[in-house]
Order: structure tokens, then sequence, then C-alpha cells
């Protein structure tokens, strides 16, 4: 089964309550995870850190937006805990060493690695210490870039999945890289996924069909929302249908149809398949020709209409009303 991941990043804008609000409309939604990011300021950013588009009023720097969603390790310990309770897993982006040592103590199975963090290795040392899995976001890198950085990876025995990305928020048709799913697992020989930025459900639903078995998706309440991710983000409405439409692919993929096995449509054939008939009233004697056919149901009242060509220079050896099923005993 795809393992779904829905991120709720920066969605709760800083608000604990909001966080907590996120878990719990998600739990009903049948995701298996939710993610956040564990940004510590000091730790990860400067002054000098530019926004990535101008959407707060609020805050006079990126850095300060950073602070400002900031939970303390208690509160993280609060929103893992909740998770635990409502069957989620608890996921959390670091962008710090620092914040790995938090989310150690928190707990988390695995680690996302989003993909602005690919070339720092010094973070990929770190995590690589835990021993813990890893899911590498293509996002922005280059081949040449996300080979570094899974042989770094690999080197250390750390179990990886790589999802396709692309990082433009929203991401346009032209932009998803549905083609690149397969790229990664012919390259590096392990499972992948998608991450997506397109704020539409079909197009994990396509993923899904093409063979990602990872998802990850932002969510938001509403799309009118505050925030940098908002624009890129799916309502929890859309995540239950998505959710839907995932398993149900999932269900067709592991139920693959033999086509030479239709013994289970016999019934139906014998209603839909045709015999032969004739179209016109003919008369003893007369040759049978392509213009004197037709075809009509049900199957195996007369001769099957596969075998036209075997009926057509054949005699009729009676009188045949117009629409009269055609039989091999009624030709010589």
């Amino acid at each position: 089964m795809t393992f779904i991941i829905t991120e709720i990043a920066q969605a709760h804008d800083g608000s604990l309550g909001m966080a907590h609000a996120y878990i719990d409309a998600l739990a009903k939604t049948g995701v298996d995870a939710v993610k956040f990011q564990t940004h510590i300021a000091d730790a990860e950013s400067s002054s000098f850190e530019p926004f990535r588009i101008k959407f707060s009023k609020q805050d006079r720097s990126r850095f300060d937006y950073w602070k400002r969603m900031e939970f303390t390790l208690e509160q993280w310990k609060e929103l893992k805990a909740h998770c635990d309770t409502v069957g989620l897993e608890f996921m959390s982006s670091p962008f710090s060493n620092a914040a790995v040592d938090l989310l150690e103590i928190v707990g988390v199975e695995r680690y996302k690695i989003g993909s602005g963090e690919i070339t720092n290795f010094l973070l990929l040392e770190k995590i690589s210490q835990t021993k813990k899995p890893v899911i590498l976001s293509s996002g922005m890198s280059s081949y040449i870039e996300l080979d570094s950085a899974v042989s770094f990876l690999k080197e250390r025995g750390v179990p990886l999945s790589i999802l396709q990305c692309t990082t433009a928020y929203p991401t346009s048709p032209e932009q998803f890289g549905l083609n690149v799913i397969q790229e990664l697992r012919q390259r590096y020989g392990v499972m992948v996924g998608y991450s997506d930025h397109s704020a539409k459900i079909e197009t994990c639903i396509a993923a899904t069909a093409l063979g990602a078995e990872i998802l990850e998706f932002h969510v938001v309440f509403n799309k009118e929302m505050f925030g940098p991710d908002v624009s890129a983000s799916l309502t929890i409405d859309e995540t239950k249908q998505l959710v839907e439409a995932v398993r149900n692919i999932n269900l067709a993929i592991a139920n693959p149809v033999d086509k030479d096995d239709n013994l289970v449509f016999k019934d139906l054939k014998l209603i839909f398949e045709k015999s032969l008939a004739i179209n016109k009233n003919l008369s003893k004697g007369h040759i049978l020709s392509f213009d004197d056919l037709e075809a009509k149901k049900p199957a195996e009242k007369g001769i099957p209409a596969t075998k036209f060509m075997e009926v057509i220079g054949k005699t009729l050896k009676q009188d045949k009303a117009q629409w009269d099923f055609l039989n091999s005993e009624d030709i010589a």
C-alpha cells in the first residue's frame, strides 16, 4: 500500500492549538502520517535569509518567521503523543543538527529531508548517525547532487527512499516530472515516491498509478489561510478524496487481471456476441454475398459472426426470410 504523508509544515502558523487541530482532522482522512517541520531559527537561519515569497505582513524577516514557528521540546512531545493516540505516525523534517537532537528526544521513526538540504552533508551525517530510515526529496536537486547524497547515505548504511518533487509553489502540470519516478527507481534501486506541490488531487493519483510507493503533499484547512505553502496545498476534504482514490488504485495494482482468462464473462459473451443472419428475403439456391449478411444477438443462435468469410459464396439449401439466423445446415 502506498504510504501517504500529509505535510502540515507551518500551516499551524505557530499555533500549538492549530497544530493539534490538524492532527485530529487528518486522523479522519485515512492517511498514514502527518509531517511537521522542525525549525530552530538560531541554528538554521540568519537575518540575511530572504523570503522565498513575501507572504507575511507580521514577520520582518524570514528569521523572525522561523522564530515564530518554533515549538518547545515539551510541545513537540505533546504533538507526537497526540499522533500516537489517533494512530498517525509523527514525522518532522529537521533543518539543523539541533533539530535532529530535539527530534531524537521526541522519538521519530524516520527522517524526511527536504531538497534544500540535499547538499547539507553535515545534516546528512548527523541523521545517518541515528541509523534511522531516510526519505530524501529530490526537489531542486540535479542528478549529480542526488548521486552524491545517495552515495553518502548508502555508504553509511542508511535505509533510503527518494521522492520525485518539483520545487514550485504551486507546481504546474508541465513541471510535475512524473517520468522521474521510474528514473529514480532505475538509477538508485530504492523505494520511490512523489512529493507534490500542485494543489490538485490528480497529481498524486497519477503518481500512484505510475508506481509511487510514498506520497507526500501539503494540507491546509482553507486555501484562503495565511502561510507560504497555502497555494500548494490540498484541503482536508480533498485529502479524503485523494486517499480513497489512491487506495482504490492500490487495490487494482495488487490484483492484476489475466486477459487470457475470460471465463467470468461466459454468460455475458452469450448475450453480447452475435450470430450470422440474413438481411433480406432470399430463395433456395441463392449464392450468399457479403451484402446479404447481418450479425445479431445473441451468440450460438447461428454461425458465429467471426466466420462470415466461410459463408460467402455458399449456396442456400432452403428459402430464408429477412433477419433469420443462418446455420450450417442452411448452406452447401
